[in-house]
């Protein structure tokens, strides 16, 4: 990009943006002249894509500032009005704004609610910091049109972004998102007020307990068995990290109201967008446990609990017999909790009529076989949870199917219909009564867990991801796929790829034969899908909210005779399955780098 380009993007930023701690950066780097920063800043400007915004912090059409969030906000308020004219004639429409722990959650989220206000949409502005998955509740509690999160879930600490949510509680999807796009493109002013305006025209009201604690009730009634937590709670200890974010508040007080011993990691237990003792506040990552797992051994915890910044993911690990944590995958607690809510319906006749539990298509099969054993279906659908909870929506328009469960690879579940999100809270509650449970028939988790392997066949699971930052790593990124999806992979690990899934073509067909092309009923999305010999599934994605690019291994050891020497080597087959796809991947990474 030329200079004069650039120094014209910028001076029309620092023009537009009120917010001085941002304009500022711009004007520092223009007196500097440091033009590589600049272009990185104003190559492009920051997408609002189909969930809303996210990206790194800082002055710059191309980060996340106060200008972003202004014209994000009057382009959905815009669109909203748009959609709703009766409600909107009538003065009824309103909105939910909820906010993690991150730096500048709280003036994104105030500066959101003063323009739905000074747009005729009432804003119900949380008090203090709450998990995404109260806002989603809040919005179908308060009979809301709209919703907005301002959070950036488990990103590293630069980042911050802006989720849109729908009347229905889920994220927003087609039609809306590209109508809400269209709307924030559109966008030439800002229509503001002040918080004082707001709130004495009763356009502007701060919610708290009366949402909190209708939420927590509704997460313990999820639960089956609330008498044998009552009888057996004494006998199990957890250790819990929020990760510095919205956790420790609902964490402790549903499990504490369970009667349950939470011990939170005093170093992250309180919020701090710094995250100072964490790289990426991830509960996917082994490092960001590290504190959690240390204090589990310390006080010989059964169970040790995180959640991210804005409690939507649920992390967990358990101790082996020799007192050694274990890191579960999502996969696995997805298959634990899935049983686990399977078996109690069963138990206690409430399987509805045609259940059925959905998952993303980057989710292990894992799942799969445990549905097949209780007559229950098995949905798939794109990644991320919007896309569960559209399904979801579908079942209740056409009655096709009952929702009993949800679940996502990267630590997310849903075991409730309340809402239409993921929800780490709740997920904590059934899995603390899953422990109980378990240990009530002489068994760990751990032990269960190996139980299943034995039954449906050993899964094992990794996921590669890397970073290509900048304007040349989004083509990189697009010339990955493109050579993935114009030559294809005819191995992987030593395996022949006897199919080929291209989800954004709509279509899957056996490299053998390329005409034999089957139809893929699935949104398009940039996925492209391995099947090998063994059922293994190797996918790759670029990531929806870093720059990266993202594959997914889902390996499968057929069930054999069900004993502790048969998982031993069906162990070791699925390890050297996944380390030779893992070089082949790493090659077609590097090869792309150079």
């Amino acid at each position: 990009m030329e200079k004069s380009e650039i120094l014209k993007r910028a001076n029309a930023y620092i023009n537009a943006e009120n917010d001085e701690r941002f304009s500022n950066e711009i004007k520092d780097l223009i007196a500097k002249e440091d033009y590589k920063e600049l272009e990185d800043r104003f190559y492009q400007s920051l997408e609002f894509g189909t969930g809303g915004l996210r990206g790194i912090m800082g002055g710059g059409t191309n980060r996340m500032n106060t200008l972003e969030i202004n014209l994000a906000t009057q382009g959905l308020a815009n669109y909203v009005l748009k959609a709703f004219p009766k409600e909107a004639k009538e003065g009824k429409l309103s909105a939910v704004i909820a906010y993690d722990s991150r730096l500048n959650s709280d003036v994104f989220a105030e500066a959101t609610a003063l323009i739905f206000a000074a747009n005729g949409i009432k804003a119900y502005l949380f008090s203090g910091l709450r998990p995404t998955p109260e806002l989603s509740f809040a919005i179908r509690e308060l009979k809301a049109a709209t919703g907005v999160v301002v959070t950036a879930s488990h990103n590293p600490r630069m980042y911050n972004g802006y989720k849109a949510y729908w009347n229905d509680g889920a994220q927003v999807i087609e039609p809306h998102d590209n109508g809400i796009i269209e709307e924030v493109n559109k966008v030439s002013s800002v229509k503001s007020m002040t918080r004082t305006e707001a709130i004495n025209t009763g356009m502007l009201q701060i919610i708290d307990k009366e949402i909190d604690e209708k939420f927590w009730a509704m997460c313990k009634a999820q639960l089956f068995r609330p008498e044998l937590i009552k009888e057996k709670a004494k006998e199990v200890k957890i250790v819990y990290t929020p990760l510095h974010g919205t956790g420790a508040m609902h964490v402790e007080k549903v499990l504490g109201d369970l009667g349950l011993k939470v011990i939170s990691v005093p170093e992250q237990r309180n919020p701090d967008g710094n995250f100072p003792t964490v790289e990426k506040p991830n509960p996917e990552e082994k490092p960001a446990l590290k504190l959690a797992v240390e204090l589990g051994k310390k006080e010989k915890a059964d169970c040790v609990m995180a959640t991210d910044p804005d409690a939507d993911r649920f992390g967990t690990a358990f101790p082996d017999k020799d007192g050694n944590f274990i890191l579960l995958s999502g996969n696995q607690m997805g298959a634990l909790l899935m049983d686990y809510i399977l078996l109690s319906r069963e138990e206690q006749g409430k399987m509805p009529k045609k259940p059925a539990v959905i998952r993303s298509i980057v989710t292990s099969p894992f799942g799969d076989y445990i549905c097949k054993k209780h007559n229950v279906s098995m949905i798939e659908c794109l990644t991320g949870f919007k896309w569960i909870a559209a399904v979801e929506a579908n079942f209740e328009k056409d009655n096709s199917f009952d929702y009993v469960f949800g679940l996502e690879e990267s630590y997310g579940y849903k075991v409730e219909k309340e809402v239409m999100d993921k929800d780490g809270i709740s997920a904590a509650a059934m899995c603390a009564e899953m422990t109980l449970y378990w240990r009530s028939k002489g068994k760990s988790l751990l032990e269960h867990l190996d139980d299943l392997y034995k039954e449906f066949g050993y899964f094992e699971d990794r996921a590669i991801s890397k970073n290509f930052p900048g304007s040349s790593g989004v083509q990189t990124m697009k010339g990955i796929m493109a050579s993935l999806r114009t030559n294809g992979l005819k191995s992987l690990g030593g395996e022949k790829v006897v199919e080929i899934k291209d989800i954004e073509q709509s279509f899957s067909y056996n490299p053998a034969n390329p005409a034999s092309k089957k139809t893929i009923n699935l949104p398009k999305s940039n996925v492209l899908q391995f099947v090998l010999e063994s059922g293994t599934i190797v996918s790759a994605r670029p990531s929806g909210t870093e720059p990266k690019i993202k594959f997914y291994i889902n390996s499968i050891i057929p069930s054999g005779n069900g004993t502790d020497e048969w998982l031993i080597e069906a162990k070791e087959k699925a390890n050297l399955l996944c380390n030779k796809i893992s070089t082949d991947i790493e090659s077609v990474l590097n090869a792309a780098s150079k």
